[in-house]
Order: structure tokens, then C-alpha cells, then sequence
């Protein structure tokens, strides 16, 4: 049985069962007080840091406005979410276009919107940055080792090898862009701080070099986000991860370190949400199987995408856990019509004996990357509800 003290606190549990009591399965209630919370933490770890929050996390209006509040900056992956933040009145110099796959017309869009800070990872694309977007500042993901510590890797697809990146910073100067730094992304819910070592030590490889070999001098390092949220698997504490990862910049830069941004989106938002969904039917697929199936209204479709491999091992509690009850193993599935819609089946958890159909299972830490990655209608199912609390 999940201790679902040690993720929620009694207080803040009570709080979320008076507010979701009479809400229709399956929800999301995000505590708006927590992502403050972790911003504070973030920002007091990191002081020398700028926080660029990743809106694909979870773009909720409530969630945003504390943010703009807060006076964070935003990392931006589409025109879209770029329309959203700046009709809440953000300044355009308080935004990054983050993605390095984007449309020559959303370059232009941009740039006319007043955005001046754009990442990049390939020749044409930088190109298309100094033509639509001319004078911007630019900086170049790197390619990072994939790595099994990340639960949710995020290399192959984005990035270039160091070599191509002090040819395309060459080129940007050459182009008329300003080469502003470096890039990287370690992995989303990383557990080993020593990625971010390495990941430091190719930055530093690449300033030196162009300074050295072509008068261009760097100035800031965009570290991505990949700090820890609280699943069911345990990670060191994020002042942990500040003091190693400081460390490794002073190793390197000595007291002269750059300038440093940060774009976290799991480690804000994930601790703040509970995924509720109701017990569909419960069954064996032969009579003397000890496994149970337990189905719910919510799975892979409609909100809980990042159990995919199983990447994700969510806290898991339900309205049936009581001390000293008797709980034995489950595969736990979604609603739909399809054959991948399994959450969990080579890890099992365990759930109580006496879990029945109407039953409630709350997956905690859902405020990330639920929602946003949610069908709008396989099998005819409704994009899942999100509800904020104060």
C-alpha cells in the first residue's frame, strides 16, 4: 500500500476530497499552492538562475497567471502557446521559442509577435531563423548520450553532436544572429546528477573553443529542465541536485559562470496534481488466475499516457486502503477498445482484496503532462477534466 502521507500531506488531502467529492470521473485537481511552492523552492536552489517554465507541462490558465505573478519566464513550443501567454500580458522579452522543430511562417509569427530567443539543433533551421527572425539571439541544443537513468529520455530526436553546434554558432554570427549560448536536456525525471556533469563539461568544450578559435563568446547555458517529481520510485531532493550541479559549474567556470536558465515543467506541477478515476469492473481472465485486471475510466488515452513502457510509476492510493488490509497484485487498464491501453502489467501493484466497481483510485503526482497529452475523443471518451484548487 502507497504511504500517501509521504506525497500528500493530511491537510492538503482532506482539502482535495472536500473539492472533488461531488466531481465526475476521471478528473485531475491540481493544488495550486504546491506548484508555488516548488517555484519558491526551485528559484531559492538555483538563485542565480532564470526560470523559464515549460508550458507544455500543464498550461492551465490558474497555473500560468500564478506564474506570470511570480515572474517567471516561459519556454514556448508552438504559435499556440504563444498566443495563450501573450493574452495574459507577458512581455514577448520574457519568452523563448524552445522548440527546434518549427514552420518558416512560426518563425516569421515570432518574430512579429516582439520573441527575440530562439533554440535550434540543424543548418536549415537556422537558416530559416536568420531570414524570418534576423538579429534574434540563438542558442544550440546539444546531442546527449541517451541515458536509462531518465525515466522519460528525451534524446535521438532533438539535439546535434558538439561539432555540429560550433559550426551552426559559427554560422549564426555569419548570418547576422547573435550566438547566445548552449542547450541541453539531461532527460525528463532524471535520477542521475551526474548527467548534468557531462552535459557541462561538452558546454564548456564548446565556449572555450569558439572563443578561442573564433572570437565568439557565449554567454548563457539553457539547462533544460529533467529535475525530480515524487513517484512511486524515490530521487534525492532537488537542493541535492542544486548543490552537485552548482558544484559542477564552478568546477568548470570557476567563479565565472554564465548565464543560467532553467526550463522545469515536471519538477513545478506534477507534486500538485491527483488523477481520480473510478473502478470500471474488476475480473480474472481464467478461474484460477491470481491476478486480478482492474479496469478504470481513465488509462492510457485520456490522461495517463506516461505509463507507455511503463515509464512512469505513478503513487497510486484508493477509497478501499485501510491498515492491515489484505491487498494481492492487479494489471491495471484503461477504458478503451484498445489492446495498449495497460497501464501496468510487468510491475504490478498491489490493491486491496475488496476492490469493487464504483471504487475510486487516485494516481498521485498527475499534474504533469496528463491532461495535455489527452485524446480529445478516442472511442468517443471526453478529454479529461482539469479543476484547480487554491
Amino acid at each position: 500500500m502507497t504511504n500517501r502521507e509521504d506525497f500528500v500531506s493530511d491537510g492538503d488531502w482532506k482539502r482535495f476530497l472536500e473539492f472533488s467529492q461531488d466531481l465526475e470521473t476521471p478528473n485531475i485537481v491540481v493544488n495550486l499552492h504546491t506548484v508555488k511552492k516548488n517555484l519558491i523552492k526551485l528559484r531559492d536552489s538555483f538563485p542565480f538562475a532564470r526560470i523559464y517554465y515549460a508550458m507544455k507541462a500543464n498550461p492551465g490558465e490558474p497555473i500560468l497567471r500564478m506564474l506570470i505573478e511570480q515572474g517567471s519566464c516561459f519556454d514556448i513550443a508552438s504559435r499556440y502557446e504563444l498566443d495563450t501567454i501573450l493574452s495574459y500580458g507577458v512581455s514577448p522579452d520574457r519568452l523563448s521559442y524552445g522548440n527546434t522543430i518549427k514552420k518558416t511562417k512560426d518563425i516569421a509569427y515570432f518574430y512579429e509577435k516582439g520573441v527575440r530567443m530562439f533554440a535550434t539543433d540543424s543548418k536549415d533551421d537556422l537558416k530559416n531563423i536568420a531570414k524570418y527572425a534576423p538579429h534574434s539571439r540563438v542558442y544550440v541544443r546539444i546531442l546527449l548520450e541517451s541515458s536509462t537513468t531518465a525515466d522519460w529520455p528525451l534524446s535521438r530526436k532533438f539535439g546535434c553532436h558538439p561539432d555540429m553546434a560550433y559550426d551552426l554558432l559559427v554560422q549564426a554570427r555569419d548570418s547576422g544572429l547573435t550566438p547566445y549560448g548552449i542547450s541541453f536536456h539531461v532527460g525528463s525525471q532524471q535520477r542521475d546528477i551526474g548527467q548534468w556533469n557531462d552535459a557541462i563539461a561538452k558546454t564548456k568544450y564548446l565556449f572555450n573553443s569558439l572563443e578561442e578559435e573564433e572570437d565568439i563568446h557565449l554567454s548563457m547555458i539553457n539547462m533544460g529542465g529533467g529535475f525530480p517529481a515524487s513517484y512511486k520510485e524515490p530521487t534525492n531532493d532537488l537542493q541535492e541536485y542544486a548543490s552537485e550541479i552548482t558544484r559542477y559549474l564552478h568546477d568548470d567556470f570557476g567563479e565565472d559562470i554564465p548565464e543560467i536558465i532553467l526550463e522545469p515543467g515536471r519538477s513545478l506541477v506534477a507534486d500538485s496534481g491527483i488523477l481520480t478515476t473510478e473502478v470500471v469492473l474488476v475480473s480474472r481472465k481464467n478461474n484460477t488466475a491470481l491476478c486480478r485486471w482492474v479496469y478504470c475510466d481513465a488509462g492510457k488515452f485520456n490522461g495517463l499516457i506516461e505509463t507507455l513502457d511503463e515509464s512512469i510509476k505513478y503513487p497510486i492510493v484508493t477509497s478501499k486502503d485501510k491498515v492491515g488490509g489484505k491487498e494481492s497484485e492487479v494489471i491495471l487498464a484503461g477504458p478503451t477498445c484498445d489492446s495498449m491501453d495497460i497501464m501496468y502489467e510487468t510491475d504490478k501493484y498491489k490493491l486491496p482484496t475488496d476492490l469493487k466497481q464504483g471504487d475510486k483510485l487516485y494516481f498521485l503526482s498527475t499534474g504533469a503532462y496528463t491532461s495535455t497529452y489527452a485524446s480529445i475523443g478516442f472511442n468517443g471518451f471526453p478529454p479529461i477534466k482539469t479543476y484547480f484548487m487554491e
